[in-house]
């Protein structure tokens, strides 16, 4: 295996780049944005029918590609790059991973569903601002007599009013374990909620006996959670070096015609030095982000440092590029009508996601022993 782009990942990013330029661009992200879901519901049903969004990384047998992390990799700097509205994140990097951490008739139940689009996956996190809640259950599961029940909540998740299928971590009598809860099920209520970044759809969701069914083996949610988390990490890292590409475009494109003191801006050199630092930035949190993604392949046993690595990596050079895009721009550039915003939003909810680059850098120090 190759961390060179094959030309079949190749036609994969730009076919996917050219769907998002025409089916989702800024101005109807904005318009979905308005919504209280923030989903483009059509968009994603194209996206797993016309890219194979949802079951790229999902076996065939289960009815997906049966292709891996680097593919999803590809189509996720592209979404980034778009700031598209859909389920990527919350559903390939998140629940499709737990799936195959989890059993045998779980996957065989869900997979086929979510691979082909007709169903919307997330995973309630138990805290999206740390990378470390595996253990930290916000729920609790019982067993009666007609099956079990699972009762608790949830204040962030991604996705969660768009989802048809919540993985549930919680707390039953053989410990940690994940359960699958259909959100149209008695004793679930989803509540829609605004959030800093308006292209991201997150969710309170509260479960009062509400029916589940487990999908890890009893007490090994531990395990499913750590596999979310480390492919969440490669998704959303190759997400925002999409992110950061943009806004460095962004600023490039408009160095070049803004004029100031009769010469176009881009020509002094605090504009070139911006943008010359955020390039060598992105070209590194790039190679990071695939390392990682064929790690999820390759080693998947080994994946959770690069993973790690990546996302810390990415969110730090994403955050630069949109601030400097923000300050390339001038006044013009913090405006509503304007779009640097928008990436400087999802930048920094991005960073923050499964805790912020401090939190990334001391669980990396655990993970290699310093």
């Amino acid at each position: 295996m190759s961390l060179a782009i094959t030309p079949e990942q190749e036609a994969l990013r730009d076919t996917a780049r050219r769907f998002l330029a025409s089916e989702s661009p800024l101005e109807r992200v904005r318009a979905v944005m308005d919504t209280p879901t923030a989903f483009d519901e059509e968009l994603w049903r194209r996206m797993a029918t016309e890219l194979g969004a949802a079951g790229l990384a999902v076996p065939e047998q289960f009815g997906g590609a049966g292709m891996g992390y680097q593919e999803v990799s590809y189509l996720a700097e592209e979404a980034g790059r778009a700031l598209a509205p859909s389920a990527l994140l919350a559903t390939a990097g998140m629940a499709v991973p737990a799936l195959m951490a989890g059993t045998q008739e779980a996957r065989a139940a869900l997979l086929p569903s979510i691979a082909d689009g007709s169903a919307i996956a997330t995973v309630a996190w138990p805290d999206l601002g740390s990378p470390g809640s595996t253990t930290a259950p916000a729920a609790r599961a019982d067993r009666g007599p007609s099956g079990w029940t699972v009762s608790g909540g949830f204040p962030h998740v991604l996705d969660g009013a768009a989802a048809a299928i919540l993985l549930v971590p919680a707390e039953g009598p053989d410990g940690l374990t994940v359960f699958a809860v259909e959100s149209g099920e008695p004793g679930v209520r989803v509540e829609p909620l605004p959030a800093f970044d308006q292209t991201r759809g997150l969710a309170r969701v509260d479960l009062s006996d509400a029916p589940a069914t487990p999908v890890s083996v009893p007490g090994g949610g531990s395990e499913v959670l750590a596999a979310v988390r480390a492919h969440a990490d490669v998704v959303l890292a190759a997400e925002m070096v999409g992110g950061a590409q943009a806004c460095l475009d962004m600023s490039v494109e408009y160095a070049k015609v803004r004029e100031q003191f009769g010469r176009p801006i881009g020509s002094f050199q605090a504009i070139k030095h911006k943008c010359a630092e955020n390039q060598v930035e992105i070209e590194g949190a790039r190679a990071m982000a695939r390392y990682a993604a064929w790690c999820a392949q390759a080693i998947p046993d080994a994946m959770e440092e690069p993973a790690a690595v990546a996302k810390a990596t990415a969110a730090e050079a994403y955050f630069r590029a949109a601030g400097d895009n923000l300050q390339i721009h001038g006044g013009i550039g913090v405006t509503w009508e304007h779009d640097a915003h928008l990436y400087f939003k999802r930048a920094k909810a991005s960073l923050m996601l499964f805790g912020d680059v401090g939190a990334y850098q001391r669980r990396i120090a655990d993970l290699i022993g310093i």
